[in-house]
């Protein structure tokens, strides 16, 4: 079987030369059909001309298409990956300088909070189209979303396109358990571990090394470190028992505890506008790749160790792994919500991707995991019933920008990134209620 595997929104040059980069590392999937679509001219060549580098430094000859078209690139595809950032870093920097012109502090803004609800809707309406293209021209594919908030985006497309193929990706099961493998001094390939939860808010639930528990020992250094007590995710796990599977940054948007309050701010370390950050950097790393090629430089080529080449291969060659997933719960983990998007180990092998029932997660977990359900299931009825007023009831149920605004506030905040946001918006949504 020769695959065919389509990048949409593969302008994202430097994730797409990762993906490419460990995929191209697998012998089997030599001659594999890499199908590229970006809908910007210039960021579609460089993402080609660095996959023929990479297919290069391989010594693996890929059939490698370029395509404007989203229909064309996915016809006859057997695997579609979806990296698409949909406004870019425009509107990245919407969604935190409107809100902090109001107080409400955000470090990602990507899968929670008032960043992170816009982020969804303004995806929404290419989710949709997404799904009826596949639909219509590689209806057997599976679908293995990167875009976030991936909740969000996972529960969307299969509430809202009727699509029963898809995953949604993401690194932050494999490097907080690899991390953690580190500070306790312990071979990574030694460790055996479980998580599960929610997308950035998932948990380490098994911790262990031959059989034995290194929670103890993780639990003495949060007691005797004092710089590890001024990171989010130890005063979480402290508190909670449990070390949260994504980085202070992120979990600190979660929760209503922390952003709030100066005091916790500065306890804390906590970033305000790091992504912003992420995006210039991101930004300068494409214009660096661009470069490189135009002057015939060579490029690096490094695995990210990513789960969507490792489903590939396993799917193609029926090669059994685990990997984390993002699916609809169906009875996964009994006391969350069914119908929303949790993240569980899966088992990919020749047969597809089947997610791991987890049972009941600890209470206190599955708690703050409910009320991200919740949040997340707001927006996604505010898009399929076309209804703006659940995106109110979105940020009003949001722990960090509850703890932040008066519900007046909040129905003004609203209204500004409504406006900002204009078009971007499904024509339903773009109302302004007023407080």
């Amino acid at each position: 079987m020769t695959a065919k595997i389509t990048f949409v929104g593969a302008g994202s040059v430097v994730f797409t030369q990762g993906l490419l980069a460990d995929l191209f590392a697998y012998p089997e999937l030599d001659g594999v059909h890499v199908a590229l679509h970006d809908i910007d001219p210039g960021r579609l060549a460089t993402a080609l001309a660095a996959a023929r580098r990479i297919a290069d430094v391989r010594g693996v000859k890929p059939v490698l298409t370029a395509h404007l078209d989203r229909r064309e690139a996915l016809t006859g595809a057997d695997f579609v990956v979806n990296i698409v950032q949909i406004g870019m870093g425009e509107a990245t920097r919407t969604d935190f300088e409107v809100p902090a012109r109001y107080g409400l502090r955000q470090t990602i803004g990507d899968t929670l909070g008032i960043g992170g609800i816009f982020r969804a809707l303004r995806t929404f309406p290419f989710l949709a189209e997404l799904g009826r293209d596949i639909a219509d021209v590689c209806p057997d594919a599976w679908l293995l979303n990167y875009t976030n908030p991936m909740a969000m985006n996972v529960q969307y497309l299969t509430e809202a396109t009727g699509l029963t193929r898809v995953v949604g990706l993401c690194h932050s099961v494999y490097w907080t358990v690899h991390g953690l493998a580190e500070l306790v001094g312990v071979p990574f390939e030694e460790v055996t571990y479980v998580a599960a939860g929610v997308n950035h808010q998932a948990w380490v639930l098994r911790f262990e090394h031959r059989g034995s528990d290194l929670y103890p020992r993780l639990a003495e250094l949060a007691e005797t470190d004092a710089q590890l007590r001024r990171r989010v995710r130890f005063d979480m796990f402290r508190r909670l028992g449990y070390y949260p599977t994504e980085t202070s940054e992120h979990s600190a948007e979660y929760v209503p505890w922390y952003l709030g309050h100066d005091t916790e701010v500065e306890r804390l370390r906590l970033p305000i506008g790091a992504y912003l950050d992420i995006v210039a950097e991101n930004e300068a790393e494409y214009e660096k790749t661009r470069h490189a090629i135009a002057a015939d430089e060579p490029l690096p080529v490094e695995g990210t160790n990513e789960y969507a080449p490792q489903i590939v291969h396993s799917l193609v060659t029926g090669t059994p792994r685990t990997v984390y997933g993002n699916v609809v719960n169906r009875g996964l983990i009994e006391n969350l919500p069914a119908g929303g998007v949790v993240e569980v180990p899966c088992l990919a092998d020749g047969t597809g991707v089947r997610p791991t029932r987890i049972g009941a997660l600890p209470p206190q977990l599955a708690a703050l995991n409910r009320t991200y359900l919740s949040m997340n299931d707001l927006v996604v009825r505010a898009a399929v019933e076309d209804d703006p007023r659940h995106i109110r009831h979105a940020a009003m149920t949001d722990p960090a920008t509850a703890a932040a605004l008066p519900v007046e506030r909040i129905f003004q905040l609203c209204d500004d990134l409504v406006r900002a946001h204009g078009d971007r918006l499904q024509p339903g949504l773009r109302a302004v209620l007023g407080s």
